[in-house]
């Protein structure tokens, strides 16, 4: 009985693996309901003043919200083209 007991308990029990599932679902939806809901229409803003000076896809930025104990963190990620492909649309900043 104890070689069969030592073969079953290397399998982790459903019960934990589907609460260990639910609890990263419901962090992401924590997440997901604490970010401020400013943030897809500034994302949206942004791309557009970028877009002024340099040609990028909606998908070569995002915007995230970080929250500590202290501090809220706007981090704003943009891939721009790295040749210049994308070329630019102003060749003077528009006033």
């Amino acid at each position: 009985m104890g070689l069969l007991s030592y073969f079953r308990s290397s399998r982790p029990k459903s019960a934990q693996v589907a609460k260990e599932r639910l609890q990263i679902l419901v962090a992401h939806e924590r997440k997901l309901r604490d970010a401020p809901s400013y943030l897809p229409q500034m994302q949206q803003e942004i791309l557009a003043v970028i877009r002024k000076y340099v040609a990028v896809d909606e998908d070569a930025i995002s915007i995230q919200m970080e929250q500590d104990a202290e501090h809220e963190i706007l981090e704003v990620n943009i891939v721009l083209p790295e040749d210049g492909a994308g070329g630019k649309v102003h060749s003077q900043p528009l006033r």
